[in-house]
């Protein structure tokens, strides 16, 4: 069980504002890694090359791939007021749920103009978002037509035509995402070919990522928080992965939050099984792994989600050390930034 005196506050660090990345380096595997050992409680600063380093022959990485679509759009209400909408989730052809931001909320029945190409109607409201349709076509090809790369609030420019592949894994295949599941951006296709030679075997899944995964925690109780719901596919193909990295000896290794959430979910009842359905799994320091040995990922936000599902899995102490070093280092935060390899779990007991 988690500690009851667990606070979001537990989870703050400052963040110089210049370290966090505001465009991709020139190379994708140019990135730097911090290795984080938590049986060792040891920091190593590496290159983010030397990841084959790390693993070993028999190990599996999962990856999610997932595709970001271009999901900001930009436009009018019938009645003149500009609107900014950010799609959550495509639901069918011709209708999705979405962000609306305007000074003044669109009322049911009401219609947008987005890109002065797309009319859509304002179906309902539900909670903070909306359910627009359109009759014009295809919800995802309009938005591969019309729509902007959906970058993170945190990155403080218009999006390039140059976002279009970098804001984009390179085995991305099942478009859905409207942020980047941004641990596998540092891989290549030579780095991938390169692992495969090692021995290291690769499985995939599918986790649509939402908008809600910039979501604020609001007030300090972090068990009152309600995560957002994100489509995950799980399928049985890499379950066969993840046993037959067991009967092998080999390390499951998760390349990103996303991968850890889409596993763990597929296991919450004991044993991990093929899952087709949403998962709101909110995973905190307490949470017991069933499926995730190691796992690599970006540097996450101050009191957020993300950062304590990390301090989970290694331990809240050696989080707190990592991260302080990792800004006194210079490494570069969040989606563009650098990336993190934690080699194992700590103890359910120091976490």
């Amino acid at each position: 069980m988690p500690p009851a005196e667990i606070k979001l506050s537990d989870f703050d660090f400052d963040l110089p504002a210049g370290l966090i990345a505001q465009a991709p380096l020139s190379a994708r595997s140019a990135s730097r890694l911090l290795l984080v050992d938590p049986a060792r409680e040891q920091l190593h600063d590496r290159e983010f090359t030397d990841l084959g380093a790390c693993l070993q022959a028999g190990d599996l990485l999962v990856f999610n791939d997932t595709r970001v679509i271009p999901a900001r759009l930009f436009g009018r209400k019938s009645s003149g007021g500009k609107v900014e909408v950010m799609v959550e989730r495509v639901i069918d052809d011709a209708t999705l749920l979405a962000h609306v931001r305007a000074s003044k909320a669109p009322k049911p029945g009401s219609d947008l103009i987005l890109e002065d190409v797309i009319q859509c109607r304002v179906i309902e409201r539900q909670h903070d978002l909306f359910v627009l349709r359109q009759l014009q076509g295809n919800w995802l090809q309009l938005l591969e037509q019309h729509g902007h790369v959906p970058l993170p609030p945190y990155i403080q420019r218009d999006d390039v035509d140059t976002d279009r592949e970098r804001y984009q894994t390179v085995y991305a295949r099942n478009p859905g995402a409207v942020a980047a599941p941004t641990a596998g951006l540092h891989f290549d296709n030579g780095m991938l070919e390169a692992l495969q030679r090692q021995g290291v075997a690769t499985a995939g899944l599918t986790l649509h990522v939402g908008a809600g995964t910039f979501q604020p925690i609001r007030g300090d109780d972090i068990a009152s928080h309600v995560m957002h719901a994100e489509r995950v596919e799980v399928p049985q193909a890499t379950v066969q992965a993840v046993e037959a990295a067991r009967q092998r000896g080999g390390r499951v290794v998760a390349i990103g939050t996303t991968v850890v959430r889409s596993l763990e979910t597929a296991a919450a009842k004991g044993t991990l099984c093929a899952f087709d359905g949403e998962s709101q799994l909110f995973i905190k320091p307490g949470f017991r792994f069933r499926v995730v040995d190691a796992m690599l990922t970006n540097f996450h936000l101050p009191r957020s989600t993300l950062l304590m599902l990390v301090s989970a899995f290694a331990g809240s102490e050696l989080m707190r050390r990592a991260y302080a070093h990792a800004v006194a280092a210079r490494y570069r935060f969040f989606s563009y930034g650098d990336a993190m390899f934690i080699a194992n779990r700590a103890d359910p007991d120091e976490a």
